[in-house]
């Protein structure tokens, strides 16, 4: 390519024009170079700009066009940042005052929140705060309007994102949320949202960490966000966890105390809702099984996925 107009050999542009054309007499290059060659050319057929991605829905194809700057980078991120937040989260676990301060700062408020989130879906106005989460004796109507204009929104945004995995997602929640506010027992709810607080934690836990992998067009990865997520989940995963594993081969582990008049979620679930000790454990301790094995999923599929975009760039440039 000359760097000339092929038309009236003026200086090119640099591309400000689209398509790109000659600023002194106005021919487009291309069409000037074949007519130049051939006598003729056939119309130039300018491709429309790749509209941007929806913010605020998930990005799912890491590997198409995701604007990742250092792919090699990124690559060695994925395969690291979970297993060495989760390391170091049960390090600190093990210890004594680092321990406290884990739970205090990082688990104790995804517990609190799992107590919320079931609440929500099972139809109480739930506000959590730090070691307690308020939950009325009845159900209400804010929070299931609300919770329904949320994932209606989501899904909305889902579709005009065509994003079938982000309005699957939307849909099935809207399912359990009707299901559990309608469908089940005051008592039952409640049992729900007692049990919530361990394991919700744990599954709002991993889905923290699995974060990590999805949203590189949004504050997630622009914002590093993903960061302060994996380190939260991976805290609070490895503490709430790491007591049921514990509570699974030595039932004296179970915390079955009370703290300002009110009884530890384990002791209202034997005392209130009939649960014994060992299947109490057992529960726990698979759930947390389906988290982890869950988490290695999404792991493998994110590390293979930005390996993809690795090997491409690669290509690409050799």
């Amino acid at each position: 390519m000359s760097a000339t107009c092929p038309w009236c050999n003026a200086p090119r542009d640099s591309g400000s024009t689209c398509p790109p054309s000659c600023p002194a007499c106005g021919a487009i290059y291309a069409k000037a170079e074949a007519i130049k060659a051939h006598g003729s050319a056939k119309a130039v057929v300018v491709p429309a700009p790749e509209p941007p991605a929806e913010a605020g829905v998930l990005d799912l194809e890491l590997d198409v066009g995701h604007p990742v700057g250092d792919a090699e980078l990124e690559w060695k991120f994925c395969l690291v940042a979970i297993p060495a937040a989760l390391a170091i989260a049960l390090a600190i676990c093990v210890s004594g005052m680092g321990a406290f301060l884990l739970r205090l700062f990082l688990s104790m408020p995804v517990h609190e929140l799992g107590h919320a989130v079931s609440a929500w879906f099972c139809g109480y106005t739930a506000i959590p705060t730090v070691w307690k989460t308020l939950v009325p004796e009845t159900r209400g109507l804010i929070a299931p309007v609300a919770l329904l204009a949320g994932l209606a929104y989501m899904g909305w945004r889902g579709w005009v994102a065509e994003n079938r995995v982000v309005v699957g997602v939307a849909v099935a929640l809207v399912l359990v949320a009707l299901v559990c506010t309608f469908g089940i027992s005051l008592k039952t709810a409640r049992m729900i949202v007692v049990f919530s607080g361990d394991g919700m934690g744990m599954v709002l836990g991993t889905l923290l960490m699995g974060t990590f992998f999805f949203g590189k067009r949004t504050q997630l990865y622009k914002g590093s966000l993903r960061w302060g997520f994996v380190v939260i989940g991976a805290a609070a995963f490895v503490d709430i966890y790491a007591t049921w594993v514990k509570a699974r081969r030595d039932l004296d582990a179970i915390p079955l105390g009370s703290q300002d008049g009110m009884n530890a979620d384990p002791l209202v679930l034997v005392e209130e809702h009939g649960w014994t000790l060992a299947s109490m454990a057992n529960r726990y301790f698979v759930l947390g099984l389906l988290c982890l094995a869950a988490l290695v999923a999404v792991y493998v599929w994110g590390v293979r996925r930005a390996a993809a975009e690795r090997d491409s760039r690669r290509v690409g440039r050799g």
